[in-house]
């Protein structure tokens, strides 16, 4: 039976002044608590990180039912110029990239386009979520052009063409192009010559620069107008591998990840001729499955390029995913001394990215956790000082969609640190 506690939403929210913590404080997260009341079914577990290029702090709370009050924004971000964004693509992190950047006093979401969905299936799919919940506020189809939550009207296109979508009439700083389909630099321009300024693909490309919030940020430059924010899995296992290799040193290695269903996966055994496999049944099966996953990490971290690959096995489960990381090691290590190493790089360089824990935790914990990669420290295992399993979960789409906008916020922190606006 629902239970009402007091503590922060899901969904990351910017603290008001007298909620802040400092990053010390913060460090135990069973002590956080909040004003503000939810209904919940679970124990939730709370996670602070600095807001980049702010002075405040986001603190989330993971929990299994819906918030009965929509946290309120940050006052002080009213009258500030917001970062606009369009969404190319309204699938499952098309909507999620929503719900994180409606919680974000800086961003605001000025337009979405997809020719499959007209506007009352839209605000249908985005009211109701079978993994994150109902959406506390207000959603309707304002018209046959533009959708409304919570007294915002947002703009909807139906182009297949990105050329085509009114982006620069709608003011349209970046595309988050969520389709999985325009992955490639000279696809994902057609929203440039539409009117944005600057694109960021959902997915991993072939030729766009790749980035993983926490790992490679820093090398993002002002004048890259494309960018790929990899992969779900990618993003998970960057993190993890950057901490093991620049304290141990990773010769070679393999990652398997027990990947959640995904929405291109068959219900019952249906014809898939690329993948055959993938036709099968995924509420039925364990199913083996390829992933660039482990080799992306190569794009993002050099030194590793050529030592990781890696599989996935697809699992009858809607959301939350794990990898497992088998590595060999330069530098032999007790694996005590392997945790204590994620542990402090958790808990500073990579805070609000990696996290650990020691708890006797399984996947449904995870439901709704905004981090990129959580370090399951009784889940790993060594055989030798230089061989070892190392596990580490995820929300393949929560913490994604979190990582999506974090991406964006850098993007224009760096434009302006660089004199652009």
């Amino acid at each position: 039976m629902a239970t009402a506690i007091s503590l922060s939403a899901r969904v990351p929210t910017v603290l008001k002044a007298s909620e802040k913590r400092t990053v010390a404080e913060a460090s135990n997260v069973t002590e956080l608590a909040f004003s503000r009341s939810f209904r919940v079914n679970s124990s939730p577990k709370v996670s602070c990180k600095p807001v980049k290029g702010t002075k405040a702090s986001r603190c989330v709370a993971t929990r299994a039912a819906i918030a009965t009050e929509k946290p309120p924004t940050d006052s002080a971000s009213k009258g500030k110029s917001k970062i606009r964004i369009g969404i190319n693509g309204f699938g499952r992190i098309g909507r999620l990239v929503l719900r994180v950047a409606l919680d974000r006093p800086d961003v605001e979401v000025v337009g979405i386009n997809d020719p499959f969905i007209d506007t009352d299936y839209m605000a249908y799919m985005f009211r109701y979520d079978s993994s994150h919940g109902t959406y506390p506020g207000d959603v309707h189809a304002e018209s046959a052009t533009a959708i409304n939550i919570d007294g915002q009207s947002i703009a909807v296109f139906g182009k297949r063409d990105p050329a085509e979508i009114p982006w620069g009439e709608a003011g349209v700083d970046f595309v988050v192009e969520s389709t999985g389909v325009f992955t490639t630099v000279a696809k994902a321009e057609a929203h440039i010559k539409a009117g944005a300024k600057k694109v960021v693909i959902t997915a991993p490309s072939a030729d766009a620069p790749m980035f993983v919030m926490g790992v490679n940020d820093e090398k993002y430059l002002p004048t890259m107008n494309v960018v790929s924010n990899a992969s779900c899995t990618t993003n998970c296992l960057a993190p993890l591998a950057k901490v093991v290799h620049e304290e141990f040193g990773i010769l070679e290695g393999l990652m398997t990840t027990v990947h959640a269903v995904t929405a291109t996966q068959k219900a019952v055994d249906a014809p898939s001729a690329k993948d055959w496999r993938g036709g099968r049944g995924a509420a039925q099966n364990i199913i083996p499955s390829g992933t660039g996953a482990a080799k992306a990490v190569g794009k993002v971290l050099p030194a590793l390029n050529g030592k990781l690959t890696g599989m996935a096995f697809r699992v009858p489960t809607p959301d939350v995913s794990v990898v497992d990381l088998t590595v060999r090691l330069e530098k032999g290590a007790s694996y005590d001394e392997i945790k204590a190493a994620i542990k402090a790089a958790s808990e500073g360089s990579l805070r609000g990215y990696l996290g650990y824990t020691e708890d006797d935790v399984v996947s449904t914990d995870f439901l709704g956790d905004p981090r990129s990669s959580i370090f399951d420290a009784k889940a790993g295992i060594a055989l030798t000082p230089n061989f070892v399993k190392l596990v580490s979960w995820y929300d393949n789409e929560w913490g994604y969609s979190n990582r999506v906008i974090d991406l964006v916020e850098h993007m224009v922190a760096v434009a302006v640190a660089d004199g652009g606006n």
